[in-house]
This record gives structure tokens, C-alpha cells and sequence, in this order.
């Protein structure tokens, strides 16, 4: 397989970006004038990471170079830190994991490479954070992508923990426990609760909104561990997702919120993308 390790300097981030881009790989019996030459345009997943991992974390932890090379698409990995893929304008120049993905590396990765931009050849998943990324892509962007799979990670109902959200709003930093300093931090980038529930961070309203407006989303799969920390919520998630009419796939299967999880769910997630079993590239 190909593997692009690329930097440049966003202007969303305010400073250099490192970006892992899996690129698809000669076939033995090709002449390179075949290859190279061909001019087709491939297939891209865009794969996000989880709380406290980065661009490298898929290339490290699993065998995504494989699953990419066997299905002959291009993957993108970038690295967005704990920014939940969203917009700090308050962090130092200003730091928009949003505008970054989809004004920036998105036209960097089809531009400069043999990419497809085409909708029914863009898919997005990602793993926790990255799952909760994935869903606000999907449903703010639903033009860009076909189909999107949510690993260990679902929408919340933020609405209905209104009361809740503002006893934290209105807490000090230093009386926070635990990650509650992040949905603190996430309020406080706007002016009220009412702002914040209004945001691209509460994807349970989005979902609703975009549902009932007929919306033409992309194909949803979600997928976790039965030990997950996160199981009950995804089970109420599923639930609304069923009375409100969204179409989706689900796969659970044994194990925690760790790597042994998403590396299952990974192939499943590139089955149901519909890059089918038969191999394509060269898998050693």
C-alpha cells in the first residue's frame, strides 16, 4: 500500500496539520504507464479519531492500510486533537476543526489527488469522538458523503438535560469532576445554553430537524461494544432513531470502548459502505 504522510500549514487551524492519506496500491501484474496512467478517480473514506488521539491513530492501532488496500480506495485520516470536530474561535488564532475538514483538506485531498468528489463515492466514519464527528459531518454536510458509520458513539438528547446543562453552565471551572470540564468548555464558546443546544454539537436535534424536513441524509450504521460505557445510550438513541423514521444498520458484538472493538467494526463498516469482499490490491 501507499502511504502519504503530508503537513502543511491551514489557515483554519492556525498552524501546521499532519495528515495520513492511505493511497491505493499497483497491482504486481500492472506496468507503472498502466497505473499511474489510468486516470481513474478512487473512492474516499474519511476516518476520524477519538478523544485524546490524532492523525496517526489508525495507521498505528489497526489494520486499516489492509482493509483500504483490499477495497481500492483512497483513506483520510486527519488529526483535530480534543476539538470534537467543531470551531474554537477563542483558542489562540482561532482553531475550526469544521471549516478544516470540509473548506480545506477536503479540496487539498480532491484536487491534488486521483480522489473521487463526487457523493456516492465519499464516506466518513470515525470512533468515539470521531463517531460523534462522523454524525455532525453527516448531518450538516449531507450532500458530501453516501453513507456514514458511527463507531461506539451516538447522539444524545441534550435538549432534555437542559436543566442540567445550565446548573453546569453556571459552575466554576475548578468545580468541575471528571471530563465535565469539556461540555463546560463546549457551552462556553457561546453567549447561553439555548446557543450551545442550537449548535452543530447537539446532533439529536439535528437528526430530528433534518428527519422531518425529508432531508436526503446518507446511509447511517452504528456499531459498539455490549461492555461499552456508552451501550444504554445507544440503546435510547435507537429507539428515537426508530420513532422518528431514520433508516440505519446496527452491529454490537462483545467488548469495551477499545481498539479490539473498532477493528472489528472497521470491516464491517467497509461492507456496509459497499465496497463488497472481492480483493483488489496487494494485501502483502
Amino acid at each position: 500500500m501507499a502511504l502519504i504522510h503530508f503537513e502543511f500549514e491551514s489557515q483554519f487551524t492556525g498552524h501546521n496539520e499532519d495528515v495520513y492519506i492511505i493511497m491505493p496500491d499497483k497491482k504486481r501484474n500492472q506496468t507503472p504507464e498502466e497505473f499511474y496512467g489510468n486516470g481513474k478517480k478512487y473512492p474516499v473514506l474519511w476516518l476520524l479519531h477519538g478523544t485524546f488521539g490524532g492523525y496517526s491513530d489508525w495507521i498505528r492501532k489497526s489494520n486499516i492500510e489492509t482493509y483500504a488496500c483490499e477495497h481500492d480506495c483512497i483513506v483520510v485520516m486527519m488529526g483535530v486533537g480534543n476539538a470534537d470536530y467543531e470551531s474554537w474561535p477563542a483558542f489562540t488564532l482561532g482553531y475550526d476543526a469544521t471549516r478544516y475538514v470540509t473548506e480545506e483538506l477536503m479540496p487539498l485531498v480532491y484536487n491534488w489527488l486521483p480522489a473521487s468528489n463526487k457523493r456516492e463515492d465519499n464516506f466518513i466514519s470515525g470512533l468515539s469522538m470521531g463517531g460523534g464527528g462522523t454524525m455532525k459531518f453527516a448531518l450538516n454536510f449531507p450532500e458530501k458523503f453516501a453513507a456514514a458509520a458511527v463507531l461506539s458513539s451516538c447522539p444524545r438528547n441534550l435538549d432534555a438535560q437542559k436543566e442540567q446543562l445550565e446548573e453546569l453552565w453556571n459552575k466554576k471551572p475548578s468545580e468541575l469532576p471528571g471530563m465535565s470540564i469539556r461540555q463546560y468548555n463546549q457551552m462556553h464558546r457561546y453567549d447561553s445554553v439555548d446557543e450551545y443546544l442550537n449548535s452543530i454539537s447537539n446532533t439529536w436535534r439535528k437528526l430530528d430537524e433534518q428527519v422531518a424536513a425529508g432531508t436526503d441524509l446518507p446511509r447511517f450504521m452504528f456499531a459498539i461494544g455490549t461492555e461499552d460505557g456508552g451501550y444504554e445510550n445507544m440503546q435510547k438513541f435507537l429507539k428515537h432513531a426508530d420513532e422518528i423514521g431514520l433508516p440505519y444498520e446496527y452491529h454490537e458484538g462483545p467488548g469495551r470502548h477499545e481498539w479490539r472493538v473498532w477493528e472489528r467494526d472497521i470491516q464491517i463498516a467497509f461492507k456496509f459502505f459497499g465496497f463488497g469482499d472481492e480483493e483488489q490490491g496487494n494485501i502483502f
